[in-house]
């Protein structure tokens, strides 16, 4: 067979060869492979190439790990890339700076951050792909990332958790496309496996509600309740404006435009001003404040903190959390969702009253129509808001005459 030092035509060498030989020296294969033996048994594959007219050797791994037929194939690859005027060691280095696939998650999630919604949106990012995702793939050069691997992940959870397997492609699709930006990868492989996965019927989870009829009841027994008189009061005054839960707890006193009131037994021309990052739509909203939703604030104003708050939570400094307004009604024993309260308002306005459907909406910050309507509708129909609203304030008074 050849002897140390001798070089041989292309494929020269042998798998026998290579697995048995013991005497130090250089076996010469082709492309200016070789494979190198020291005097202590170990073996290397090498090769020796021209790069931009400069002669240099590149490591190729060893035997026990990197076959004869790999090393040829890589040797092939980097004498048509140092031919075209490449840099093969230098892609050597790239390819080993590039990160893994969880690596690349958590620099992705680091950058995305500061523009996510709240911190529980960003802690579900990186979650979701803990749980799921870096078990099978995390290890994972992300230039390596094949769609197979995505859809490792995905098939066990797909059709039993469809919500959390959606968020997850979505989030491994991110990743990627940070990835193929920085030039590691060519394409996503989140996208290429829409056909492999099993079309599933999407269900529409709606927020359980309270008969509107029933909404002064349920008033009535959380008023007479022993829970904390904060959280009573942000409940009602919940109910009261048809808002959500997260505008409601983090209003601020700032917020209001009391506009001179000073007395609930008045007619008010008081307002509430959302700003956008707290509104769903990212859109400043004006709520029209009824005489009774300002009677709320009153007896609010004497637990007013250093935050600014309106409903200050148990917690100092923090507003109160939604499980806590959550709580307090279901363990009165009705079994409805906080957010539901908007429906019982809506279906009150729909079976109860005249007032046009795009002033119920407007109250409930929805867009209606399309881009063209919504471009020419200026108007958030405020004066007729306020009517309408205190109308719903008297439907489920807790004062003596609604008794």
């Amino acid at each position: 067979m050849t002897t140390g030092g001798i070089r041989k035509p292309e494929k020269a060498l042998t798998v026998q060869f290579v697995k048995s030989v013991t005497t130090a020296g250089k076996y010469f294969d082709g492309n200016g492979l070789f494979l190198r033996v020291k005097s202590n048994g170990t073996k290397q594959w090498v090769q020796r190439i021209t790069i931009r007219r400069k002669r240099c050797e590149l490591g190729l791994g060893n035997p026990s790990l990197v076959s004869l037929a790999a090393a040829r194939e890589t040797a092939l690859e980097n004498r048509k890339l140092a031919r075209s005027g490449g840099d093969p060691m230098r892609a050597k280095k790239e390819a080993a700076a590039m990160l893994t696939f969880e690596q690349a998650a958590r620099t992705v999630h680091e950058l995305h951050k500061p523009t996510w919604r709240n911190v529980k949106h960003a802690a579900q990012f990186i979650s979701t792909l803990e749980t799921y995702a870096f078990p099978r793939m995390g290890n994972l050069k992300v230039g390596d990332v094949e769609p197979s691997d995505v859809l490792a992940v995905l098939s066990p959870i797909w059709t039993k958790k469809p919500e959390t397997a959606r968020r997850v492609r979505q989030r491994i699709g991110t990743v990627m496309k940070w990835a193929v930006a920085q030039g590691w990868s060519q394409d996503n492989p989140a996208d290429a496996i829409a056909q492999a996965l099993p079309k599933i019927t999407k269900v529409q989870k709606h927020r359980k509600s309270l008969p509107y009829q029933e909404v002064q009841s349920c008033l009535r027994t959380i008023k007479a309740s022993g829970a904390g008189i904060t959280t009573k009061l942000a409940l009602e005054f919940l109910v009261l404006t048809a808002s959500r839960s997260g505008e409601v707890r983090g209003a601020l006193w700032s917020e209001f435009d009391f506009h001179g009131a000073s007395s609930a037994t008045t007619a008010t021309m008081a307002t509430w001003e959302i700003p956008a990052e707290r509104m769903k739509a990212k859109k400043s909203h004006r709520v029209p404040i009824s005489e009774r939703a300002l009677t709320l604030l009153r007896e609010a104003e004497p637990m007013i903190d250093d935050t600014g708050l309106v409903f200050v939570g148990t917690k100092m400094g923090k507003p109160l959390s939604d499980m806590t307004l959550s709580k307090l009604v279901k363990e009165h024993g009705f079994e409805v969702d906080v957010h539901g309260f908007r429906t019982s308002f809506r279906t009150w306005t729909q079976e109860q009253t005249n007032f046009p459907r795009e002033v119920a909406e407007a109250a409930l910050a929805h867009k209606l129509g399309d881009a063209v309507e919504q471009a020419y509708a200026r108007s958030d129909l405020f004066d007729k808001r306020r009517i309408m609203m205190e109308s719903w304030a008297n439907f489920i008074s807790l004062s003596e005459r609604a008794v």
